[in-house]
């Protein structure tokens, strides 16, 4: 099922963004008039409240509206108000995706997105609880993520032919997502001034808008040496915006769909199964760095981690790689 599918056959409304007014911990007249109105508009102020205040991504913010569209819409079907809905009616809608299929990580996804809104009520004294909180959610899989090998990763990203722009872009594409441990969407973010040659590092925009600064590597910066000299200039088109640093074939700056594409396609030749995306170079870069001697807080930083229990899962993949290579080198494992 697609996360943001509805319950039943009708489509969710769509959510149009208003101007929030301050958050406020205590009832104003405002926010007194506020309880009154359509849940609706309560739900275009937290989007709001999150693209101009907290200053999320349009991505994540996109994220929140179809979460929120999904839970209005099972609320509209069980006859309820998601203004004042209990936190009955929010585990029956998390019990309602379990059922559907939907995988863990994702009910956890959705259970933070009304969370998330239901404080934001409460802080703007719309309602006194937050409903969300006394609903536990299920504990979610233990899932390492994919790496790929020293090896795998070398054949990769000699797979673009170095004979035609394209080929030339992607090569150097992908040896900034592993040489970087960028997101696609940084990646895609990328303009041509935040690369710095000299200092041999990249300028990136990461989760809410934090910018950071990330060492590149010898086969990257000669990568991208020579995508700037030889393709770059044949994707331009007289619309194309000028600062950045990747484009697709129309000129306009390269897309997170169209990087994936381009990761699938090679992976087909060197993954079994095929099973690749861009984020699996990030994964593959960190847990290289720390089988590489790198510590945890140094990974932390260069992945842009806010949480070192974000990043402690690679030490897992490593534990896990160093089992393997035992069972298979040692006499007596």
């Amino acid at each position: 099922m697609q996360e943001g599918a509805s319950a039943g056959s009708a489509e969710p409304r769509s959510l149009t963004l208003v101007s929030a007014p301050p958050i406020v911990a205590f009832v104003t007249p405002k926010a007194a008039a506020e309880a009154l109105a359509p849940a609706d508009d309560l739900a275009a102020a937290f989007l709001r409240h999150l693209e101009s205040e907290r200053d999320l991504s349009p991505h994540t913010v996109a994220a929140y509206r179809r979460d929120l569209e999904q839970y209005f819409e099972f609320c509209r079907r069980a006859r309820s108000d998601p203004a004042t809905a209990s936190h009955q009616t929010v585990r029956r809608f998390l019990a309602w995706l379990t059922t559907r299929g939907m995988a863990r990580a994702s009910v956890h996804r959705k259970a933070a997105t009304l969370r998330a809104f239901y404080r934001f009520c409460v802080r703007r004294g719309i309602r006194g609880d937050n409903p969300a909180t006394a609903v536990a959610t299920p504990k979610r899989a233990s899932l390492l993520p994919a790496v790929l090998k020293k090896g795998q990763v070398e054949i990769l990203v000699e797979l673009p032919p170095g004979d035609e722009p394209a080929g030339v872009r992607d090569r150097a594409m992908l040896e900034l997502l592993y040489g970087c441990g960028i997101r696609v969407g940084e990646l895609t973010a990328l303009d041509i001034d935040e690369v710095d040659f000299a200092r041999g590092q990249v300028r990136v925009l990461g989760k809410g808008r934090k910018e950071r600064i990330v060492p590149m590597g010898e086969p990257a910066a000669d990568a991208l040496r020579t995508y700037l000299a030889r393709a770059r200039s044949s994707f331009i088109r007289e619309t194309s915006p000028p600062a950045a640093l990747f484009y697709n074939r129309r000129g306009r700056r390269i897309g997170q769909r169209d990087v994936r594409a381009l990761v699938t396609k090679y992976a087909r030749e060197v993954v079994p199964g095929g099973k690749t995306s861009p984020h699996t170079f990030r994964h593959t870069y960190a847990t290289h760095l720390l089988e590489g001697g790198a510590d945890l807080r140094t990974v932390q930083e260069l992945l842009g981690h806010v949480d070192l229990r974000t990043t402690q899962i690679y030490t897992r993949v490593s534990r896990e790689r160093l089992r393997q290579v035992y069972e298979l080198t040692h006499p007596r494992a």
